[in-house]
């Protein structure tokens, strides 16, 4: 028998949500499924389109059926994501038209992780926009007849990467919903959606995934060893996908890195504690510099709890070294602190120099220790 929720965790609202809905013969035709990346969002809408057509027609060859779904196969899904720009593309042109040979490998690749791990996030250079053609590709996959098949689903990844014609291409679709098409829109932003997309849809809340959640899916689908799973997991803020980048960062690095670059910054030591960065980044060095700095808000975070005495940190397994840095620099003024580390890690985003922002990081931190007399 399919097992219709498997391999969703921590969602038990949403399910509900849309167990009732299956329940009824009135199925929304659009929804928004909102929250942060890494959080199972795309595979609910799998499971959910599944799950309409095997009781929809329960003669019909449930594994078939489940097969065709969770490999993305035309007429079940249309998937929807940012593509790079071709050459010369306009909007008249197919989506994949003016693509080359290697961006069409690279996609393929993509999508084949993403099959094979349904928590994968689909990665692909340049590619920054959800443009008009893709959705203009879905009135091709509405005008064909699938009489045969109960529920088709359109799912729009990243729906917030849509343009303006995007969106405003894909509201006329919403507006004169065809029968049997589900619209699912996936996106952490959604207030970048047109009002009038929002007030179509269903909007369902995914929360934040448990460390035990993330570690489990962790292990499950990304192949991550017990221990190394178990350390990261909390540090991901409920997202698997950011768990998984710390990890392919050298999180146990990122680790030590953190504290040491911290007490050479608090310390004045600035050429040591420019060096301990240096070693740690490489050609992604604006992806490992703001994971860096992540995990140094997370590290402060945890000397305010410590010094409140609240024992629920995330470096609970350094917290001998938590409690030594406390005492070492009893002094530090955690005043606004994360709001301008956010801004430093913000700025990589923005093409700035990265050992200008590297020079920015150390002073800013070198500045947290109160003098005295002040």
């Amino acid at each position: 028998m399919y097992d219709e929720w498997e391999g969703i965790y921590g969602q038990e609202n949403a399910i509900r949500i849309l167990t009732q809905l299956i329940s009824t013969s009135q199925i929304p035709h659009a929804y928004i499924f909102k929250g942060i990346n890494g959080t199972g969002k795309e595979l609910t809408a799998i499971r959910f389109i599944t799950s309409l057509n095997c009781k929809s027609n329960p003669s019909k060859n449930e594994s078939s059926i489940k097969h065709k779904i969770e490999i993305y196969s035309e007429p079940y899904v249309k998937y929807i994501f940012p593509f790079p720009r071709g050459k010369k593309e306009t909007s008249g042109d197919e989506p994949f038209e003016k693509l080359t040979a290697e961006e069409m490998q690279i996609i393929q690749n993509q999508i084949n992780s993403k099959i094979n791990n349904p928590y994968y996030k689909i990665s692909i250079p340049k590619a920054n926009q959800i443009r008009i053609n893709s959705i203009r590709d879905i009135n091709k996959f509405i005008a064909l007849d699938y009489s045969d098949i109960y529920y088709r689903l359109i799912l729009i990844s990243e729906a917030h990467l849509m343009n303006e014609d995007s969106q405003n291409a894909l509201l006329k679709n919403l507006e004169e919903p065809p029968h049997g098409v589900v619209f699912v829109l996936t996106t952490p932003y959604p207030e970048k959606l047109f009002e009038t997309i929002r007030s179509r849809c269903w909007q369902l809340n995914f929360q934040p995934l448990q460390p035990v959640h993330i570690k489990e899916i962790l292990m499950k689908y990304f192949k991550v060893e017990e221990h190394l799973a178990e350390a990261a997991a909390p540090f991901g803020n409920g997202s698997v996908i950011a768990s998984y980048n710390l990890i392919e960062h050298d999180f146990e690095s990122l680790l030590e890195k953190t504290i040491s670059v911290l007490r050479y910054s608090f310390g004045r030591k600035y050429h040591s504690a420019f060096i301990e960065i240096s070693k740690l980044i490489d050609e992604n060095a604006a992806d490992t510099l703001r994971l860096l700095i992540q995990m140094m808000i997370i590290w402060l975070n945890d000397v305010q709890k410590y010094r409140l005495g609240i024992n629920d940190c995330f470096f609970n397994k350094h917290r001998e070294t938590l409690e030594k840095f406390t005492t070492k620099f009893p002094n530090l003024n955690l005043v606004n602190i994360t709001y301008k580390l956010d801004s430093l890690a913000a700025s990589l985003q923005n093409n700035i120099n990265v050992n200008l922002v590297l020079l920015n990081l150390i002073i800013e931190l070198s500045n947290l220790i109160i003098k005295k007399g002040e």
